[in-house]
């Protein structure tokens, strides 16, 4: 895996919500075809009974200039190589290898950038998850708390729900809800929002326009339309991110980070832990 294909499906799976009925019919099309075809705008619309103007619509919701664009970038993902599966060994790599390809696409370096820097900024950071999300939400506060940082996982529904009282602005709140369906992490967040708290919104699904109060997305790559999803950890994606944010906060405080890190290593070996 010392290559990555640059893909376009994570990018149509994370708008799926916001997409009308025919843009849904155009999405399914170019997620599930596998076939080199004729992708002229007049062939794709008199396959699909559509317009061309919505071919045209549905690129720029996704975040291209228009469907010339699109499809040039299509175009790539297609002719990437394939793997045969060949027993669960294989099926589950190669499920892991799809969800790392389609995280590289979702990265937005400049996103990390403001994210690191917020971490850099306030002074305590509070993980909301429930379920496989608590999981991640307790790795994150382990790792982080061993730099330094003040990080606290809460993934009690009752605490997430009382956890508002001590927001201020001097706080991060990052909620984890990859399929957007957990409203307690999401009401959570919205009351940490009105505590003056900077959020940040970690899902596979981009809000509308009207729902994204929250001070970033950070999106990760999405299960639900691998062909062998269901046999990893759902956190994955999610720890994909976190490692990410982790290695990028390094960077940026790397004297501080490694004389911490080192302090922390020390007491874990003296203590046998």
């Amino acid at each position: 895996m010392e290559k990555f294909e640059d893909s376009v499906i994570p990018i149509i799976e994370s708008n799926s919500d916001n997409f009308t009925n025919v843009e849904k019919r155009i999405a399914s099309f170019f997620i599930n075809n596998k076939e080199e075809l004729d992708f002229s705008a007049q062939n794709i619309s008199n396959q699909l009974y559509v317009s061309e103007a919505a071919l045209s619509r549905f690129s720029q919701k996704i975040g291209f200039l228009g469907y010339r664009e699109f499809i040039f970038q299509y175009k790539k993902t297609l002719n990437k190589e394939t793997k045969v599966v060949e027993g669960y060994i294989k099926e589950a790599l190669n499920t892991y290898e799809e969800l790392l390809n389609k995280s590289y696409t979702l990265i937005d370096s400049e996103q990390i950038k403001r994210i690191v820097h917020l971490f850099n900024q306030k002074t305590r950071i509070f993980v909301y998850g429930m379920g496989s999300s608590g999981l991640a939400a307790n790795e994150m506060k382990m790792r982080f708390t061993r730099l330094g940082m003040d990080v606290e996982a809460i993934t009690d529904s009752h605490m997430l729900a009382v956890n508002f009282v001590r927001l201020n602005e001097n706080c991060i709140v990052m909620g984890i809800s990859v399929s957007m369906v957990t409203k307690e992490v999401l009401s959570a967040l919205d009351m940490a929002k009105k505590r003056g708290a900077n959020t940040i919104l970690v899902t596979s699904k981009k809000p509308d326009a009207e729902q994204e109060s929250y001070d970033e997305v950070l999106l990760v790559a999405v299960r639900k339309n691998l062909d062998y999803g269901n046999i990893i950890s759902p956190q994955f994606p999610v720890l994909i991110m976190i490692d990410i944010l982790y290695a990028s906060y390094i960077r940026e405080n790397k004297k501080q980070s490694e004389e911490t890190y080192g302090s922390t290593l020390h007491v874990m070996l003296d203590k046998n832990l």
